[in-house]
């Protein structure tokens, strides 16, 4: 992605702050806006925390043709040593409504906060939520699952600006919602696709049923992820009809380590960030397992952790 000179990256944040009143930084260290912890710094950098200043910065991007990227929670995402060219997004419109059994959610909303939500309206549908370190636009924008249910089973539309700029109201067929997949993945860089809020179609329940499910999953994942570390959730995809972690696990890759990334003792889909780790360290790993994979079992795993930024030329579409 083209990288702003100095001089852009002034001009840029004092527009944004003229025309729109949003504070812009350049030069942002972006590892702390990542669950992984790793990445360089953004070119140009603001936060939003509405739907006016998000629809307002995605049209200045687009007018002034400015690469764009958004981050929500920052997880499922491994931003490279070398940072992000343009501007980036942070992503904190967190607005909600409900009305009977719908919930509409602004792109910044966390989806466990969806979860819990749910349960306390006595509606069922979002359990899963609670299991995506993620907010809406990147589950939306993903077709994020966990559990046996995934973003596609509960979505009735969401608003999305396209690369043209335009507004439109898309359902999961639109979208082409397939197993952690969306046509919205395939954008052009720099030009993404922006989910600005999603409509989920919920059913009545109890709420003890509801808060039930939830400890469920609660206990599950505190059982068998590891919680608390820093990583980016599933490093992988499931290849059909098995397990990536089950895959990884057997052939004793547990604990492998590339510099402070570790493939996670408790959960092998998991790549953890023992302290120190780079960008190029988590990379280099998850290369490790898949080449490992693809040796000993025949079967190509999918990423399914997004790598964003420069990277080295060798690395680029791998």
């Amino acid at each position: 992605m083209t990288r702003l000179t100095p001089e852009e990256q002034l001009k840029l944040g004092g527009d944004i702050q003229r025309r729109l009143g949003i504070k812009t930084s350049r030069d942002e260290p972006l590892e702390r806006f990542s669950t992984m912890r790793v990445g360089g710094p953004a070119d140009l950098f603001a936060e939003v925390r509405n739907l006016f200043e998000l629809r307002g910065i995605v049209r200045f991007a687009r007018q002034r043709d400015i690469p764009l990227f958004l981050i929500g929670r920052g997880s499922d995402l491994i931003i490279s040593d070398a940072g992000i060219g343009g501007l980036v997004v942070l992503v904190r419109a967190a607005g909600l409504r409900i009305d009977g059994e719908r919930i509409a959610a602004e792109a910044g909303v966390q989806m466990a906060k969806l979860a819990t939500t749910g349960k306390q309206h006595g509606l069922s549908g979002l359990e899963f939520g609670l299991a995506i370190p993620g907010s809406v636009g990147g589950a939306v924008w993903a077709n994020a699952g966990a559990h046996g249910s995934d973003v596609a089973g509960v979505l009735t539309s969401a608003i999305v600006v396209g690369a043209d700029g335009e507004e439109r109201e898309l359902g999961p067929a639109d979208m082409g919602m397939a197993y952690r997949e969306t046509q919205l993945k395939h954008s052009a860089p720099g030009r993404p696709d922006v989910v600005l809020e999603a409509t989920f179609a919920l059913e009545p329940a109890e709420p003890d049923a509801i808060a039930e499910r939830l400890g469920s999953i609660r206990r599950w994942r505190q059982e068998h992820q590891p919680i608390g570390q820093k990583s980016a959730g599933s490093v992988f995809r499931n290849p059909e009809g098995d397990s990536a972690g089950r895959i990884i696990d057997e052939l004793g890759l547990k604990e492998q380590r590339i510099g402070g990334a570790q493939v996670s003792p408790r959960h092998a889909n998991f790549i953890v960030n023992t302290g120190g780790a780079t960008a190029a360290d988590v990379r280099a790993l998850g290369d490790l397992v898949r080449e490992t994979v693809r040796r000993e079992r025949g079967i190509e795993l999918a990423y399914e952790v997004e790598f964003v930024g420069q990277w080295p030329a060798a690395e680029e579409g791998t």
